[in-house]
Order: structure tokens, then C-alpha cells, then sequence
């Protein structure tokens, strides 16, 4: 298997935000969007290409619309990927390089934005200081506990909170929020990856929610106008993790001065003298299971980031010293953060099933 690379620059989750407020669209998005007065983006998280494509006969709605999958970004992990989608920005741009990241302060939760050990937490424009939509007041309607959460100050800066509270609220919420004139609204729904990571993909709590999730967005077609369209994307895909897939990285724990990151995308960041060796230890012991990356060749080579753009000193310090980018269905566990490896879905590398999102679309169907 080889690496999914992000089309920066092309078919990726980067240029679907420039794309939606331009004037002149792109080619390689979906059809319905032509003429549309308005559009709904409903960001599913964790609804990977490939989740779709195995389950299409179980999802009409979402199997009825026209699209293609476009990249994700590396990590293929929601702070990274959401933040992007919203800034149309590479994670080497904007700066948040993973769920788990080393900043000055420690390493940031940036999902819950708290720092290990119950510090405080930086401020969030000190982290990522671009702003969403590119500049425009688009309404987010997204869970209201979301409010206050430092990472929605981080990827949502600029954009005018809605909250829900149940998904009939959502679906009301956009129908609302069209029918006043918005051109955009930006809507998000967790279902789908929160499901995966407490019971897997080969459960019937997984097909009941993807089928969940198809009937919301058949919701909202429903209640949109001919004028209006929904266009549905995801942050990232998901990969199962059988038993015994998450991996100790004990051997390695000599080299090692932090862990941050994912579980399958792991960064170390080395102890003082130890770069060359904590390389060297990470492909004897990992090599089969992952791709073993260093910082140079993440960022040099276009991983985090369009090729040629030198990222901010301050960025290249929250990348570790070496990645673990698995290849196999596997974890590799963090020992400051033992809980993760309770999760059954897991996302964070370049495989196909992780970096290939859907963006699709189709008009809405309500009666005027």
C-alpha cells in the first residue's frame, strides 16, 4: 500500500472553503452546485469515502448525490482537518499539527484544548491565528457545548455561532438560516465518528448511525428549496482496530523525551542527542506496521503542507522528531494518555480509508 498524499492545491478538503465562496468553482466540484443560491456545507465527521462506498446500499440519500472524494489533509485527524476545511489553510500553515500537540506550555488536548496535567491552557489565537471563511461572518451550526470551547475559537474564529442541542434543531437551524437570505451556512454533525471509536465498523451501532446520519441529510434535503443545495464532506475517514492492535512503543521509551499526537500518527519528539538513534530504533521496531517519517520529510516534502512553503519556526517545533504514520490497522499508544487505546475506530495516517473524504451534493426538494 502506498501513502495517500494531500492534493494541496487540487482535489483536497483545503480548497473546498475557497472553492464554495468563489465565484468561479472549481471543476471538481459536484454538479448540483452550479446556480445554487445557496448552500448548506454539512460536515459529517468520520464518514470516510471509502465508509460510504461499502455501505452505499444502506444510505439513498447520501448514495443519490453526485461527487467524487477529495484528500483530506495529513494528520487525517478532526483539529487538523476541520481547521483547514474552514481556513482553506494546510496544517503546516495553520499550525495545529494533531489531536494531541507539543506547544511551549506542554502538550495541548486541542479537541478539549487543556494541557496535560491540568495547566492552563494557551490562549487559542496564540496557536492558530487565521481567520475562518476567509473573513466572512458565515452561521455555524453546530453543537451549542461548543460555544465556549477553545477549539471552536481556533478553527471557527469570525464565524456566527448557532448552536443545536438535538439534530431536528440542526435541520431547522439551516432551513431557518437559508430561508433569511444566508448564502452559506457551515453545519456540523459528530455522530458518525464517535460511534466508530467506541464500538468499531464491523457493528450494528455503526451501520444504525451511518443510517442515522443518511436520514438527517435526507432532512435537509427535504426541507431546502430547488435554489438551495447540500453539500456533504467529512474531516477524515476511519480505520478498525481488531484486539490487540494497539501497540506499546516500550522499546523505543529510552529515545523518547515526549509523545503527542494520535495513535496512528504518533510524533516523538527525541531527548537531547537521540534523533539519529530514536530514527533508527522506530524502523527496527515499527517498520512493518507504519511509514516512518521524519519532521524534514513531513514538512519538505508536501505531507503537512504544499511543497516550497516554509512553515513558522513555532510550527516546525509542534511536529516530533520522528512520525509514525501506521500502515497496518494498528495504534501505537501514548503512555501520557493511556485512554486512547480503548478506541475500536482510529484515524490519523495516509491510508486510503483515512484520507479519501467524500464531497457530494444535491439540490433541495421542498415545495416553494
Amino acid at each position: 500500500m502506498e501513502p495517500v498524499r494531500p492534493d494541496f492545491g487540487g482535489r483536497a478538503l483545503t480548497g473546498v472553503m475557497p472553492g464554495l465562496l468563489s465565484d468561479d468553482r472549481p471543476r471538481w466540484m459536484p454538479e448540483a452546485l452550479k446556480g445554487a443560491r445557496a448552500v448548506v456545507l454539512f460536515v459529517i465527521d468520520g464518514l470516510g469515502w471509502n465508509i460510504l462506498e461499502s455501505h452505499r446500499s444502506l444510505l439513498p440519500a447520501l448514495g443519490a448525490m453526485g461527487g467524487s472524494p477529495v484528500t483530506t489533509v495529513a494528520p487525517s485527524t478532526t483539529s487538523s482537518a476541520l481547521t483547514s476545511l474552514t481556513t482553506g489553510l494546510a496544517p503546516a500553515q495553520h499550525g495545529i499539527t494533531g489531536f494531541r500537540m507539543r506547544v511551549p506550555e506542554g502538550v495541548l488536548n486541542v479537541l478539549r484544548w487543556r494541557l496535560d496535567g491540568g495547566r492552563q491552557a494557551p490562549k487559542a489565537f496564540s496557536v492558530q491565528r487565521h481567520t475562518a471563511f476567509l473573513g466572512r461572518a458565515v452561521p455555524v451550526v453546530t453543537r451549542s457545548e461548543f460555544r465556549t470551547s477553545g477549539f471552536t475559537e481556533a478553527h471557527l474564529r469570525g464565524g456566527r455561532f448557532e448552536g443545536w442541542s438535538t439534530p431536528a434543531v440542526l435541520v431547522e437551524r439551516c432551513r431557518r438560516l437559508v430561508a433569511d437570505g444566508e448564502r452559506l451556512v457551515y453545519a456540523y454533525y459528530p455522530g458518525v465518528d464517535t460511534v466508530g471509536h467506541e464500538y468499531g465498523l464491523h457493528s450494528s451501532y455503526f451501520t444504525s448511525e451511518l443510517r442515522f446520519a443518511d436520514d438527517l441529510v435526507a432532512r435537509l434535503v427535504e426541507v431546502l428549496p430547488p435554489d438551495a443545495c447540500v453539500v456533504v464532506t467529512a474531516d477524515h475517514g476511519q480505520v478498525h482496530i481488531p484486539p490487540g492492535g494497539w501497540t506499546s512503543l516500550g522499546a523505543l521509551d529510552r529515545f523518547v523525551d515526549v509523545y503527542s499526537g494520535e495513535g496512528r500518527f504518533r510524533h516523538l519528539y527525541a531527548r537531547h542527542g537521540a534523533a539519529v538513534d530514536l530514527l533508527d530504533a522506530a524502523r527496527d521496531e515499527t517498520g512493518h506496521q507504519a511509514w516512518v517519517l521524519t519532521r524534514d520529510q513531513l514538512l519538505d516534502e508536501g505531507w503537512l503542507g504544499p511543497p516550497g512553503v516554509a512553515p513558522a519556526r513555532s510550527v516546525r517545533r509542534r511536529v516530533g522528531d520522528v512520525v509514525l504514520a501506521a500502515r497496518e490497522p494498528v495504534g501505537f499508544t501514548d503512555p501520557g494518555f493511556p485512554v486512547e487505546a480503548a478506541l475500536v475506530g482510529a484515524h490519523g495516517s495516509l491510508t486510503p480509508d483515512e484520507m479519501l473524504v467524500p464531497l457530494v451534493a444535491a439540490r433541495g426538494t421542498a415545495r416553494v
